[in-house]
């Protein structure tokens, strides 16, 4: 990549900062999300700078590597600029497609397509808090890297959405019924569930740091070498230090029932002293009753899709809760009011139809 090039995936956005590192393998692209006031979350131009830095590299032979990291100490990513979705959606007609919101989730999706199938290693240093859009950019990567500060999360029940960005091709990877319960609950999750859901490969202790990274640069810059550079810094795994683990039989008891009113029901009568499960029952108690529907429903119909496949049906989905009123109604009350107060399109899972739930599924009509 030329000076040239780096200039203009700068100019596309002012939040993404690329460096060219020399390696004994060659080069080192390095991308940083530089946001942190924002919790790096991502916004249309910044989707554009990282996909036009990726294409660039995936051509210029020199680059073997990839290593993607948000600034700050706070967050990888938080996700999206919901905020500017907020204000899309609010400026549509009823009935027609809101053309930013599909713009950014378009986008955003080519993006995540980009990073599962690059050609080249991708280490993502997942370190911080790690929500929404921000895990579809880490959970395509090569190597996955979480820390002891990691915070993980799909919290689109609280706004109205449902978990996207690839996840119903990850939640089917999962094991047991978590993926149900991460989508219905938003639970957060650290550096131990992240492995127990294969949604990271390697917990790395943010003290050895520059010890990986120069052992990264000294390898032979193979998926193998990377790995094996990896792995000589990597934590202890303790699999006792996941919640999901050490509530693995309640949450797959708890998600089981057939009707999706009996899970709420178990969710109502919980009696629990673990704060994290209270947590993750209040979050979806007082979460979209659609979005639990919608859970359940983008799990079963991706289970034997591909990835394309996938991607393509969430986008129809995405554009669909962008033209429903439950998701600017969502943001509204998180993010604009504060009020906390949702008010939901339906009050229970009980009043929602399969036509109701189909029409998510339902490609809209866009103008060209």
């Amino acid at each position: 990549m030329s000076a040239t090039d780096t200039e203009q995936a700068h100019a596309l956005s002012e939040y993404i900062k690329t460096k060219l590192v020399e390696a004994d393998f060659g080069l080192l692209g390095k991308i940083v999300l530089d946001k942190p006031k924002a919790l790096n979350a991502l916004s249309t131009d910044m989707i554009e700078a990282l996909q036009a830095t990726l294409d660039d590299w995936a051509n210029n032979d020199e680059v073997k590597v990839v290593w993607v990291e948000g600034a700050g100490e706070k967050a990888f990513c938080a996700g999206g600029d919901v905020v500017m979705l907020y204000n899309s959606m609010k400026a549509t007609a009823a009935g027609d497609v809101p053309e930013k919101a599909h713009e950014f989730f378009t986008k955003e999706y080519q993006l995540d397509q980009t990073i599962h199938n690059y050609a080249k290693p991708v280490i993502i240093y997942a370190d911080g808090i790690v929500m929404g859009g921000g895990l579809g950019l880490a959970v395509g990567g090569s190597h996955r890297i979480v820390t002891e500060r990691s915070m993980i999360a799909m919290p689109e029940v609280t706004i109205g959405l449902y978990p996207d960005v690839g996840a119903s091709w990850f939640f089917n990877r999962m094991p047991g019924r978590c993926a149900e319960f991460l989508g219905m609950t938003g639970a957060r999750m650290n550096a131990a569930d992240a492995l127990f859901t294969k949604l990271a490969d390697f917990a790395v202790h943010t003290d050895d740091l520059g010890e990986m990274q120069m052992a990264i640069l000294e390898s032979d810059g193979t998926h193998d070498g990377i790995t094996l550079a990896i792995q000589s810094a990597q934590m202890e795994q303790r699999v006792h230090e996941s919640q999901l683990w050490v509530n693995y039989e309640l949450i797959n008891e708890l998600m089981a029932p057939v009707d999706l009113a009996e899970v709420v029901q178990q969710f109502k009568e919980l009696d629990t002293d673990d704060k994290w499960m209270g947590f993750a029952a209040k979050a979806l108690l007082n979460g979209c009753p659609m979005t639990l529907c919608l859970v359940r429903e983008q799990i079963r119909r991706a289970k034997h899709m591909s990835l394309s496949e996938v991607f393509d049906m969430e986008l129809t989905m995405s554009t669909q809760c962008a033209m429903h009123s439950d998701l600017p109604e969502g943001i509204r009350a998180l993010l604009i009011d504060k009020d906390n107060q949702p008010a939901w399109s339906v009050q229970s899972v009980e009043e929602i139809t399969p036509s109701m739930v189909e029409a998510f599924f339902t490609q809209p009509d866009i103008k060209k």
